[in-house]
């Protein structure tokens, strides 16, 4: 016997009859497939998929179509790029006609790994962790997608640094005070045993980065060259496999790129200008204070 299996959603009518913004569904679960610096790789990621429900007698969506077009089209056959995410978007709507649907957006979250190298080590590497964020919607017939990268660096504070140099300077003058003539191996004696008389505060910290996506015909996102220019400005990187002579490298990088919080957004900012619509988010989590410090940057 094969019954007709009912659905309300077609046979009822909703209670209150009123349009509604956004309807759909949040972290769905699949794998993607992308190319990045012409390397395929295979990802994990989460999505969440809406359209619009202007019809204000429809009871509901067809929640099934969206997630039978997310991980028959994304998550299984097609490529992760501007031209997929679109279709998708516009199959989102293609599918909900019957609810009067116009407009479909999605969000996407997902850790993009890459192999770092030692600064000094040859043949020493390790993986790093990049967090991704896609916001795509199809408004009206128009698309639009945002890619959102976030980068941790190392920051060095520079009045702290010039505080601990300050000290430095004393402890030095005390040590020699009275001394016509300072042999070298003296003061570098001194040195080795005492230039750490005092230290600048060093945090890791945070950059997140969004920028618009404009190449629909591009087979990548160009996520990867996105956070190698983010960490070429910022120059200190958090590292992966170090020995000492890499951390001695990384303790000279920071030496050299001293930085308030306003310093690392204009940094930033300023290798971006070939970006389309660059939006800066920067967090130094301080260890001088419990609170951390913050500065955004927008092109809009």
């Amino acid at each position: 016997m094969n019954a007709i299996l009912p659905d309300v959603s077609l046979t009822e009518t909703a209670p209150k009859l009123s349009p509604l913004e956004w309807v759909g569904m949040k972290g769905i679960v699949l794998p993607i497939t992308m190319v990045e610096q012409s390397d395929r790789r295979d990802l994990h990621a989460r999505a969440d998929l809406q359209v619009d429900l202007p019809a204000p007698h429809v009871k509901g969506i067809h929640m099934s179509r969206l997630y039978r077009l997310l991980n028959g089209g994304l998550g299984e056959e097609e490529t992760l790029t501007s031209a997929s995410i679109q279709n998708l978007l516009a199959g989102m709507v293609d599918t909900h006609k019957d609810c009067g649907s116009q407009n479909a957006r999605m969000k996407m979250n997902f850790d993009l790994l890459q192999r770092r190298a030692a600064l000094i080590t040859e043949g020493l590497a390790g993986w790093k962790s990049y967090p991704v964020k896609l916001e795509a919607s199809l408004i009206a017939g128009a698309f639009n997608l945002r890619a959102e990268v976030t980068v941790e660096y190392s920051s060095t504070c520079p009045c702290s640094a010039a505080l601990s140099r300050q000290l430095i300077e004393n402890g030095f003058r005390d040590a020699f005070d009275g001394e016509e003539a300072i042999d070298v191996e003296s003061a570098a004696e001194w040195l080795r045993d005492n230039a750490t008389l005092a230290t600048p505060h060093i945090q890791r910290s945070k950059a997140k980065v969004s920028i618009q996506l404009n190449e629909p015909n591009s087979e990548s996102l160009g996520l990867l060259a996105l956070i190698d220019r983010i960490e070429g400005a910022l120059a200190t990187p958090v590292q992966t496999a170090v020995k000492r002579a890499d951390e001695q490298a990384f303790a000279a990088l920071n030496g050299q790129n001293l930085m308030f919080v306003e310093d690392a957004a204009r940094r930033i900012q300023a290798a971006l200008e070939n970006y389309s619509q660059p939006k800066i988010y920067v967090r130094h989590i301080e260890s001088l204070h419990p609170h951390d410090a913050v500065a955004w940057s927008s092109s809009e």
